[in-house]
């Protein structure tokens, strides 16, 4: 497997060693040991799926309580997928990175804990999984609305965006209570 380093720290691109011929492709989706060596340690306690249509934008999210780290990846279709760093006193503070996943590309994101997670669906549909190190927890959760003037995320859609009704009514990171945020100081 080959870990490509973003300009955000502990925003890892995953690209698995796919082994293929024409029957088809095998690869490892995810395995602790290669995957602690790379400095995603996890450990992962929920898996979920999602399945959006083409410019159906999820995000941007993260929890204050029980922050999450993610790897995530695209079964089927294609995403844009963002992570943004929202951990208070961080010199990355504000700052977000990108990457298209596909199931063509087969390449995961990890997302570390501290960091706001958002995709916007690229092609016709896609199926999204994502392993998390920690729980859901929804009294938890911040919706950062998507196309934050502060963020200045380079979004690639002709047209608005398809919301849910909590990423509609999303904050700036600027309104976002200091106690709410996920602090660096300590360790997030």
């Amino acid at each position: 497997m080959k870990i490509i380093e973003t300009e955000l720290p502990g925003v890892l691109i995953i690209e698995p060693k796919v082994f293929g011929d024409e029957r088809g492709y095998f690869l490892e989706s995810y395995q602790a040991q290669r995957y602690a060596e790379a400095g995603i340690a996890g450990p992962f306690v929920q898996d979920n799926l999602s399945f959006s249509r083409q410019g159906i934008l999820r995000g941007l999210h993260y929890q204050y309580e029980n922050p999450q780290g993610k790897l995530v990846q695209v079964l089927q279709g294609e995403v844009f997928d963002v992570a943004v760093d929202v951990r208070l006193g961080s010199p990355h503070f504000g700052k977000w990175t990108s990457a298209f996943l596909s199931a063509g590309n087969k390449r995961q994101m990890y997302v570390p804990a501290g960091f706001a997670h958002g995709f916007v669906v690229t092609s016709e549909t896609a199926l999204f999984s994502y392993k998390c190190t920690d729980y859901y927890n929804p009294q938890a959760e911040v919706s950062i609305v998507w196309n934050d003037p502060d963020i200045g995320i380079q979004w690639p859609l002709n047209e608005q965006p398809q919301l849910s009704a909590k990423d509609s009514a999303g904050l700036r990171l600027a309104e976002i209570a200091v106690e709410r945020l996920p602090d660096y100081r300590a360790g997030l």
